[in-house]
């Protein structure tokens, strides 16, 4: 079933028949899932479900041993099927790569470069423009994730873990993608600082119209963000729909994950936040 808010919605990411393995263990076998545009889905599982490699290999990271990924219409590693191709695969690649940003999960910044070159690299290297005219770019960007200016001159290891996120999502969003894969986004924060990445990944949605692929574990993410909730278990895509209708599937893991003592808290607390509303 598709939520009723995305059932005209175009169809952004399309996996078809996923394998992925690796020496004689398969993560993934005839996965599928499809991810709606505009809308904010969250990728659960247990632990080695291959939550991650499944975003690495949508992202171009992790090439599957069989089946399809399509960014677009534009199939991911097959460049001979790609619709209305007009330019070499080398410029292809490039294109395919300015439409979506990426936040791993431990920001993947460089150390040796301040925030500010971090930020403006992509855009040197992808975009071709000169330092001065993506630093000044960049430094826009640090406002958008709610940086101070100042922090474009700091070097990683001298920030926070909640600044590393935003400097890492400033980073993702340095190419005005339209969809934005996020790797434990609130992994490592404090619950204060995980509720206030959530909210600026809502107002970053709503504001620039993204689509959201977020692999979490955090269950007060899942109620107060995500459109849609996709579970991995047994090497494919269990279910992917609201989480109402995710939570009351008849798995083990399912019924442990949502309706255990972190579950039911997380789900009070959104009832509680509502009400107030």
């Amino acid at each position: 079933m598709v939520d009723a808010r995305f059932s005209n919605a175009d169809t952004v990411v399309q996996v078809r028949d996923v394998r992925n393995q690796f020496g004689s263990h398969i993560v993934h076998d005839h996965l599928s899932l499809d991810v709606y545009q505009g809308e904010i889905l969250g990728v659960v599982g247990g632990s080695g479900s291959g939550k991650s490699v499944l975003l690495r290999t949508i992202v171009g990271l992790q090439k599957p041993r069989a089946g399809q990924v399509l960014l677009r219409g534009n199939d991911v590693y097959n460049h001979s099927n790609l619709k209305a191709q007009t330019q070499n695969n080398s410029a292809m690649d490039i294109e395919t790569r300015r439409r979506f940003g990426v936040l791993f999960q431990r920001g993947a910044l460089f150390s040796s470069l301040t925030v500010l070159e971090n930020i403006a690299l992509p855009l040197i290297e992808h975009a071709k423009l000169s330092r001065d005219l993506a630093e000044h770019i960049a430094q826009m960007k640090l406002g958008l994730v709610g940086l101070p200016g100042h922090a474009g001159q700091l070097y990683p290891a001298s920030l926070s873990g909640g600044m590393i996120k935003r400097a890492a999502l400033a980073r993702a969003l340095a190419l005005d993608p339209d969809i934005l894969f996020l790797d434990e986004p609130t992994a490592g924060l404090d619950p204060i600082g995980a509720g206030a990445f959530d909210q600026l990944i809502r107002t970053l949605r709503d504001a620039l119209g993204l689509t959201v692929f977020l692999v979490t574990h955090d269950l007060d993410t899942l109620y107060t963000l995500c459109d849609r909730v996709a579970v991995i278990s047994q090497k494919k895509v269990l279910v992917a729909d609201t989480l109402g209708v995710v939570a009351e599937v008849d798995d083990a893991w399912i019924q442990e994950y949502f309706h255990g003592p972190r579950g039911r808290a997380a789900l009070a607390a959104t009832e509680q936040t509502k009400g107030h509303a």
